[in-house]
């Protein structure tokens, strides 16, 4: 044996030959050695592996609904805004806009076609009207309620706005002043209104209009963001030429309960139930996936089913929100 060879010394932590210097030392082997001789983990079974992906689910599910309230909700009405008021624009050009239920070839108007721009410049609101109040419509825009006239038609015009939700176009609704100006465009020109003031539940009530009078009442939720307390109700009266009133064909009695005030949507519940199971059918594909091709490849494929299917869910959930939230 060589020099070189007799004092090459052991490379590593330590010598297995070299004892423990301290009691603190001797534990620290201790522990190390016990970690080492332990059990090996147990594998997970495919039901618990399948709770803890639904779990997990569950809280993207969270997220993204609090993110398509909060966030996407705005986007989408951006573009919405941004469509019916290239659509309106066309319409007042071509004086094909509606001046009543029906529209210029004498169809009734379909939820969501727009019907005004409303204008508050003390609040900043610059929103094209839709017709009708359901929880879809108003996500494109403030509705007006079909049962009563356009703004500036002799007799009472009522629009309804989310006040937090996709664009929460009326959320400062409250903050406006009386006798603060209100301008609705609408294809018997504009329509100025000077404000009367806000009113809650037990409120004074408005004398009923009379022979050449035009009111407008605006609604929304009152209370804190995406909290809703209770209704408030914005009257403005015409200052402008009363218009004369166009054809109605729905009364108040015809009007459903998801175009009321606070009103859910349940009509579209089979699409919900079609997105959930949508999205349970690809988590259980996933993990029949997971065990027979393994991570890689079960992540490429199912993560943008799984996103889509969530983000279905999601949008179908919102519906059955109140329609002024």
């Amino acid at each position: 044996m060589s020099f070189f060879e007799r004092n090459k010394k052991p490379r590593g932590r330590r010598s297995m030959g070299l004892a423990p210097k301290s009691a603190n030392q001797a534990a620290r082997l201790s522990a190390l050695a016990s970690l080492e001789n332990a059990a090996p983990e147990v594998p997970v079974s495919a039901s618990q592996q399948f709770a803890k992906r639904m779990i997990g689910v569950a809280l993207v599910m969270i997220v993204l609904f609090i993110a398509n309230v909060t966030l996407f909700s705005q986007l989408f009405h951006m573009v919405e805004q941004t469509r019916l008021r290239s659509m309106f624009a066309d319409e007042l050009a071509q004086a094909t806009a509606p001046t009543s239920e029906v529209n210029f070839d004498k169809v009734m108007l379909a939820q969501g076609d727009p019907v005004a721009i409303i204008q508050i410049p003390s609040i900043g609101l610059n929103e094209v009207v839709v017709e009708g109040t359901d929880s879809a419509s108003l996500r494109s825009g403030p509705g007006h309620r079909r049962d009563t006239v356009f703004p500036g038609q002799q007799g009472v015009s009522v629009i309804m706005g989310r006040a937090a939700a996709y664009g929460g176009p009326f959320g400062r609704l409250q903050e406006l002043p009386t006798g603060a100006k209100i301008n609705v465009i609408t294809a018997q020109g504009i329509q100025k209104f000077k404000s009367l003031g806000i009113r809650y539940a037990g409120d004074y009530s408005l004398p009923p209009v009379g022979a050449n009078q035009s009111r407008l009442v605006l609604q929304t939720a009152r209370g804190s963001a995406y909290n809703p307390q209770g209704l408030a109700r914005l009257d403005a009266e015409l200052i402008s030429q009363v218009q004369p009133a166009g054809l109605r064909i729905t009364s108040i009695a015809d009007v459903p309960r998801e175009d009321r005030e606070f009103g859910f949507d349940l009509r579209y519940g089979w699409a919900l139930v079609l997105a959930l199971q949508l999205l349970i059918a690809a988590e259980i594909a996933s993990v029949w996936s997971y065990k027979k091709f393994g991570a890689r490849g079960t992540y490429l494929v199912f993560t943008p089913v799984l996103l889509l299917a969530a983000i279905l869910v999601m949008d179908q959930t919102t519906r059955l929100l109140p329609n002024l939230l």
